[in-house]
């Protein structure tokens, strides 16, 4: 099994920073890529960050320049570092992993989320 733990929400200022981090754990051959959603209250569940085990990265335009995705392969974590943010980042952060468990079976695994709360 596979399993993935999310970190490092919180409360912070417009403006404020955070760095949130994606673990996963257990049976892994190998993590194809890990994503960085988001959702809002009421809203849909949108994807934020993208990057590959290459550290090719993708985002969301509402992010570009803003936030920095990272992966550190070694330790099967990702990182997402988000600089001025603002009160419509507010939202639950979701990691998801991509990747395989043996070379017939992959996984596609989700964590439970951390808030991630910015005041105006």
């Amino acid at each position: 099994q596979v399993q993935v733990a999310e970190s490092g929400g919180g409360l912070v200022q417009a403006g404020g920073s955070l760095r949130l981090a994606c673990a996963a754990s257990g049976r892994i051959s190998r993590i194809n890529a890990m994503n960085w959603y988001r959702q809002a209250p009421g809203k849909q569940r949108d994807l934020v960050a993208t990057i590959t085990s290459s550290g090719t990265t993708n985002y969301a335009d509402s992010v570009k320049g803003r936030f920095t995705v990272s992966r550190d392969n070694a330790k099967n974590t990702a990182y997402l570092q988000m600089d001025s943010l603002k009160p419509e980042d507010t939202a639950v952060y979701y990691c998801n992993a991509l990747g395989l468990v043996t070379s017939a079976r992959g996984f596609n695994t989700w964590g439970q989320g951390t808030q991630v709360t910015v005041s105006s």
